[in-house]
């Protein structure tokens, strides 16, 4: 299945394309373990605005409060402040130091003095319920790491076209062709028969790496 596919590139830390019900495309990568590689690909083919989506317990955890008192988004995307990386980055913007901070996020044993506010990566609140909730990119791309058993801290970047707009479905389609990627409709989660199964896998997992108990900064 597409799903299986989609978890297993997540695992190997490679991006997964989802594709909402307007056909709007974005990259989702596992923020844990995410490289400096993927990042530059990823800024290359979006609008180079990259979100961290997470649960709203990790964001309380790591004491990101919402971006403003009242949201006035029509999507609704519950933004935090910006963050960056307090450890081995420079000015924050480039793929080397970005992926440093999504790892950071993403890094069971950080804490909030582990970050500075503001910074280049901005860090976004997803609903409890993931996708049966809130059928978007980023209650998707949380779902599918908790599924692949990872952090719940994902990559999340629009797609666009070389032209500037959203990339169609069959742009889409070529890139993940191109690069040997997997597509995601992100309603097919909705129906994925071995969700339950995935889900108490990735907890045992999760759990074993809340044990490792590896400073943030140390991680390449």
């Amino acid at each position: 299945m597409r799903v299986d596919a989609a978890l297993a590139s997540l695992r190997e830390g490679r991006p997964v394309l989802t594709v909402d019900s307007t056909g709007a495309g974005a990259v989702v990568l596992a923020a844990h373990g995410v490289d400096m590689k993927w990042v530059a690909w990823t800024v290359r083919h979006t609008s180079g605005l990259l979100c961290a989506p997470m649960s709203e317990a990790r964001a309380d955890e790591l004491d990101l409060p919402p971006m403003v008192p009242r949201n006035q988004v029509t999507l609704d995307d519950q933004y935090t402040v910006s963050v960056d990386a307090r450890h081995g980055v420079t000015t924050g913007i480039s793929a080397v130091d970005r992926a440093r901070t999504f790892r950071t996020l993403a890094a069971p044993c950080t804490s909030p003095a582990d970050l500075v506010r503001p910074g280049h990566v901005l860090p976004l609140c997803t609903h409890s319920g993931g996708v049966f909730e809130r059928l978007t990119h980023p209650e998707a791309a949380v779902d599918l790491c908790t599924l692949a058993g990872l952090p719940q801290v994902a990559v999340l970047a629009t797609l666009v076209a070389d032209q500037g707009h959203v990339l169609p479905r069959a742009g889409i389609e070529d890139l993940a062709a191109k690069h040997t990627l997997p597509v995601l409709d992100i309603a097919e989660l909705i129906t994925y028969p071995r969700r339950a199964e995935y889900a108490h896998r990735g907890a045992r997992r999760a759990a074993r790496l809340e044990n490792r108990a590896v400073p943030a900064h140390l991680f390449p």
